[in-house]
């Protein structure tokens, strides 16, 4: 055997312990520990759920501008029951429609696009209260109806915030009443109390007075 040949061998064959198992366990670097993530909507029931492409209106540039395509939900507080818009993009999550669905709303077919609808809403997706002109457009014309049907019920279902601000207002004077009712008859029965308890010492003075003036006559 050539000298080469053995060499050539000796690289092939693998070095002994090379696939050994010794057993040994190796820490990680760095321990990643879990962390929750709170979207905001832990407090509320989605009563609607769809695949849509937003857009909003640029008034300067009198023109339709995207805002995103993503999910658009409907939201059901458990407490209040108050109901508003959300829609996320896609990939990046990012809310590009944040808005309470309000008994005034009214939303509307888009012109021409029977997949499509428009409405105004007053909306914080940018961390700020702005007027918006938005329009939505779905892949299927019943998708659309749905979203439609579904928005006009919730806004119609809502309490006027009006009606709701007066009903607080007169169970809080209901309230008041009810104290001050409360107080009166204590003050009357503390007025009528007041006149027996005069009369009383009235008459412990005098029959002090009459004691003393025995004593002395004696």
């Amino acid at each position: 055997m050539s000298s080469a040949d053995a060499e050539h061998r000796e690289e092939e064959e693998p070095l002994a312990g090379d696939d050994e198992d010794t057993g040994a366990q190796v820490a990680p670097i760095v321990r990643l520990e879990e962390v929750a993530v709170s979207t905001g909507e832990e407090n509320e029931d989605a009563i609607l759920d769809l695949k849509a492409k937003l857009y909003r209106f640029d008034k300067d540039g009198n023109q339709w501008k995207e805002r995103g395509a993503g999910t658009v939900k409907l939201l059901k507080h458990k407490e209040s029951s108050k109901v508003r818009l959300v829609m996320r993009q896609s990939k990046t999550l990012k809310i590009c429609a944040n808005h309470l669905v309000l008994p005034k709303m009214t939303v509307q077919e888009h012109a021409g696009n029977e997949k499509s609808c428009v409405w105004h809403a007053t909306d914080f997706a940018d961390g700020e209260l702005k007027e918006e002109l938005f329009c939505i457009r779905f892949a299927s014309i019943e998708n659309n109806r749905f979203f439609m049907e579904k928005f006009q019920e919730v806004a119609e279902s809502q309490e006027p915030e009006g009606e709701s601000e007066d009903a607080n207002a007169a169970s809080g004077l209901l309230e008041n009443l009810k104290v001050e009712e409360k107080e009166t008859t204590a003050e009357k029965k503390d007025e009528e109390a007041a006149p027996a308890a005069v009369k009383e010492e009235e008459k412990d003075i005098k029959s002090d007075k009459a004691a003393e003036e025995s004593s002395s006559s004696t």
